[in-house]
C-alpha cells in the first residue's frame, strides 16, 4: 500500500479533494481554506504526484481509485464527498462506479471519459509528447515518468458513456466557458449521469484556482441542496 500525502483541515462530513495531472494538493489552496469552515477537508497528493511516492503498482486512473479506497479504509472514512478536478474528476468517477456506497456527493470539475473529449488543440500536442517520451523511456527515467504522466491523458480513463447510468449519486458537473474539455463532451457526461446538474462558470479549465469565489459558491450551493 502506498502512503499518500495529504493535508487535512476542519471538522464535519469528509470532503476529499483530488487534483489534476502533474499537480498536487496545493491546487486547491482556496478550496481547503473555504470549505474547512463546514467540512473535514482532505486534499490528497495522488500516487507519483506532489509528496506521494510513485510505488510499484500501475500508474493508471483505476489504480489511483484503488489508492483512494485504501486511504479511506486506513482513515476509517466510510463515506465522503468527492471533488475532483480534471484527472482527479476521472479518479472520482471511477471510484463512484466501483464504490458508489462510499460517495455521498460527487463534484466533477473538467472531467472527461476518454482522450477525444479534450479539444484537439490541447490533445494533439499531448499525444505527440506521449509518443516522443515513450521513444526515450528506455534510456531516461525522466522520459519514462513523463510518458507515464502523459499516458493518463491519452489512454485513461476510458469510460463508456452508458456506464455512467449506474451512478445514481447526486452529482455536480462544473466547467469553464473556455474549458479544454469539449462542451458536447461535458454535456454527454451530464446527460448520462441520472442525478446530475451542470454549472458553467466564466473562465478556462482552471476555474477553481482562477475564479475561486464563483467556484466555491457554486459548489457550496450544490452541497446545500437537499438529497
Amino acid at each position: 500500500m502506498t502512503q499518500l500525502y495529504y493535508k487535512e483541515k476542519g471538522q464535519g462530513e469528509p470532503l476529499i479533494l483530488l487534483h489534476g495531472n502533474g499537480e498536487n494538493h496545493e491546487y486547491f489552496r482556496n478550496q481547503i481554506e473555504y470549505f474547512s469552515k463546514s467540512y473535514r477537508v482532505i486534499a490528497l497528493d495522488t500516487r507519483g504526484h506532489g509528496k506521494s511516492p510513485r510505488g510499484d503498482e500501475p500508474f493508471t486512473i483505476r489504480q489511483f481509485a484503488e489508492d483512494l479506497r485504501e486511504f479511506m479504509d486506513e482513515k476509517k472514512i466510510e463515506k465522503a464527498i468527492l471533488l475532483g478536478f480534471s484527472d482527479g474528476g476521472n479518479i472520482a468517477l471511477i471510484f463512484a462506479l466501483r464504490y458508489p456506497q462510499r460517495v455521498s456527493r460527487l463534484i466533477l470539475n473538467g472531467a472527461n471519459l476518454y482522450g477525444s473529449g479534450v479539444r484537439p488543440s490541447v490533445q494533439i500536442p499531448i499525444i505527440l509528447g506521449y509518443h516522443i517520451a515513450r521513444l526515450f523511456a528506455g534510456h531516461s527515467l525522466k522520459a519514462r515518468r513523463n510518458a507515464e504522466m502523459l499516458r493518463l491523458m491519452v489512454k485513461d480513463p476510458d469510460i463508456k458513456p452508458e456506464e455512467l447510468k449506474a451512478v445514481a449519486i447526486k452529482t455536480l458537473v462544473i466547467v469553464g466557458t473556455k474549458d479544454m474539455i469539449k462542451a458536447q463532451h461535458t454535456a454527454l457526461i451530464k446527460e448520462n449521469l441520472p442525478n446530475a446538474s451542470l454549472r458553467i462558470l466564466s473562465g478556462d479549465h482552471f476555474i477553481a484556482a482562477k475564479n475561486p469565489k464563483k467556484f466555491n459558491q457554486a459548489v457550496e450551493e450544490f452541497l446545500k441542496q437537499p438529497d
